[in-house]
C-alpha cells in the first residue's frame, strides 16, 4: 500500500507534466428524451481531468436545436449553452441519443452534423447517437456501435455499415459507444491519447471508483443477464444460443460445439436455472421477438421469421403465454407508452 506522500507526488507530477496541454472543445448535443447517463458519464471524467491538470484543458458546452430547454428520458430537464446555430469552433462534438429514436423531423440535425463534418470536426455517438451519424451518411467506411437494443434498428436501415457489439469504437475521427455507463469507458480511452496521457486516464479512473473496460469487450445483452452467468460454460451454452435464434440449433449440436454432453447441458440448466435447454431457447427467442416488435417496424411475419418461428399462429401462441398478451397488443401498449 502507498503512503500518502507517493501519491502526492504522483498527483504533483501527473499535474506539472500536464500543464501544457493545449484545451480541447467539446460540444454534447442534446436530443428531445436524451439519456442522462450517457452524458454524466462522458462530463464528468472531463470535470475530473481539469480538476487534475489545475486549468481548464477540456472545455465542454450543452448544445440543443435550439435554446429551450431539453428533457432527457427520465423527465429531467437541461438548460444547454447554446442552440445549434449558434455553436461553432469545436475539436469534438458528440450526439447524445434519445430513447427512443425519432424517425422524423430531425432533417435540421443531420444538417447541421454534416456541416461538422465538412469542417473537419470529430463526431461521436453516444447511446443511441450512432443513429443520427449514420442518418447523415457520417458513418460510412467506419466501424462503429450501438446500444445492443438497437442494433436491429441500424442495421436494418444501413446493411452495409460495420456495426460491433463492442462497448465502445474509435476509428479515426469517430468516436461511437452502445448505453449505460459505456461513455466512461470511451471518455477514459480518449482522455489517453493526445492532448492527454495514460496517466492522467488512470488518475480519473481512480477518482472516480471506476475500473478500466477496454474498448475491445463486448455489450452483455440483457438475454443472457436475464438467465444469469455464473457458470462458464453455461454462459457459452447461452450465447450459443442468442448467436443462433433465427435458425434455432438442437440442444445435441449445442453440445458438441461447446465440447461437452448433451446429459451434463441438461443437468447444468436443470441445476442452475430450473428449466430445461429447450425452455430456456424459447424464452430467448421470445425476447428478442420483443426487442424487434419494441425497436423496430418490422411486420409480425418478419419477426415471426427472424426468431425462429415457421408458423405465424405457433408464434403468437407461445408470445402470449409468456408475456399474458398477443405480439400485436403488446406492440401497441409499448408505443402508447412512449
Amino acid at each position: 500500500m502507498k503512503s500518502s506522500k507517493s501519491n502526492s507526488d504522483a498527483e504533483q507530477h501527473t499535474t506539472e507534466s500536464l500543464h501544457d496541454l493545449r484545451v480541447l472543445r467539446i460540444g454534447f448535443l442534446l436530443l428531445e428524451n436524451f439519456s442522462l447517463i450517457a452524458l454524466g458519464t462522458a462530463v464528468d471524467p472531463l470535470r475530473i481531468a481539469n480538476m487534475l491538470v489545475e486549468r481548464t484543458v477540456y472545455e465542454y458546452e450543452l448544445v440543443g436545436t435550439s435554446g429551450d430547454i431539453v428533457c432527457s428520458s427520465d423527465g429531467i430537464r437541461v438548460v444547454p449553452d447554446k442552440a445549434m446555430a449558434e455553436a461553432c469552433d469545436f475539436d469534438a462534438v458528440f450526439v447524445v441519443g434519445p430513447n427512443p429514436i425519432p424517425r422524423r423531423g430531425i432533417g435540421g440535425i443531420l444538417d447541421w452534423l454534416r456541416l461538422q463534418a465538412r469542417q473537419g470536426i470529430a463526431l461521436g455517438g453516444l447511446d443511441t447517437g450512432s443513429y443520427f451519424l449514420a442518418r447523415a451518411g457520417l458513418l460510412n467506411g467506419y466501424r462503429c456501435t450501438i446500444h445492443w437494443e438497437d442494433q436491429d434498428v441500424l442495421l436494418g436501415q444501413f446493411p452495409n455499415l460495420t456495426v460491433s457489439n463492442r462497448l465502445y469504437e474509435v476509428d479515426r475521427d469517430r468516436y461511437t459507444c452502445s448505453g449505460g455507463v459505456a461513455p466512461l469507458d470511451l471518455m477514459v480511452h480518449l482522455l489517453g491519447l493526445p492532448p492527454g496521457t495514460p496517466s492522467l486516464a488512470a488518475r480519473v479512473l481512480e477518482l472516480l471508483v471506476a475500473e478500466r473496460r477496454r474498448g475491445e469487450e463486448r455489450q452483455v445483452t440483457s438475454l443472457r443477464q436475464y438467465f444469469g452467468n455464473a457458470h462458464e460454460k453455461l454462459n457459452e451454452v447461452l450465447q450459443v444460443m442468442e448467436s443462433n435464434v433465427e435458425e434455432p440449433l438442437s440442444v445435441e449440436d449445442i453440445a458438441d460445439f461447446v465440447g461437452v454432453s448433451q446429459r451434463q447441458v441438461e443437468r447444468w440448466f436443470r441445476e442452475r436455472l430450473n428449466r430445461t435447454p429447450a425452455q430456456a431457447y424459447l424464452e430467448i427467442r421470445l425476447l428478442r421477438a420483443r426487442q424487434l416488435l419494441y425497436r423496430t417496424a418490422l411486420p409480425l411475419e418478419e419477426v415471426c421469421a427472424r426468431t425462429g418461428f415457421t408458423s405465424l399462429t405457433h408464434f403468437s401462441t407461445r408470445y402470449k403465454a409468456k408475456f399474458n398478451m398477443s405480439p400485436i397488443a403488446d406492440r401497441r401498449r409499448y408505443q402508447k407508452a412512449l
